[in-house]
């Protein structure tokens, strides 16, 4: 016999329920679904949140005052140690270069580094934000940080 030669053990596969098929079944007449009401009707299902008719939760609720959500700013996050292992000495990380590393997935994200992890690199660092420690880190070893808020 191969390794190759995989299979179930015994037991592990069972094969489907086939509801509606004769009372002997054992899933017949009902089908598994109890007796009457919405559950058991075809398409009878309730969306999330509904309380048989009463006025929902969500809606019952005053919505009051501000919520700074939808103005709220995400952060694609890169750390030190990331940028140690793929940047050569003298380069500049930028959005660009980031990207084309593969350490930021979308082109339009804001960026901001973090200071977890040494820096050995003399590195010029091109971003939204950077952290207080990764600008000491980055500025110790006689790099730059170009226009970044804390």
């Amino acid at each position: 016999m191969s390794e190759f030669n995989l299979s179930a053990p015994y037991g592990a596969t069972h094969s489907k329920k086939r509801v509606g098929r004769g009372s002997s079944s054992g899933l017949g007449s009902t089908a598994g679904r109890g007796n009457k009401g919405q559950q058991s009707r075809s398409g009878g299902k309730v969306y999330v949140g509904f309380e048989g008719g009463q006025m929902p939760l969500y809606r019952r609720i005053a919505r009051r005052g501000f919520s700074n959500y939808w103005f709220k700013k995400e952060f694609s996050i890169v750390n030190l140690v990331d940028i140690e292992a793929r940047f050569n000495d003298g380069e500049t990380v930028n959005r660009e270069s980031l990207v084309m590393k593969g350490l930021v997935k979308k082109q339009e994200s804001l960026i901001k580094v973090l200071g977890n992890g040494d820096l050995t690199k003399k590195l010029t660092v091109d971003v939204d934000k950077v952290s207080a420690s990764a600008k000491e880190k980055i500025e110790k070893v006689g790099g730059s940080v170009v226009a970044a808020a804390e």
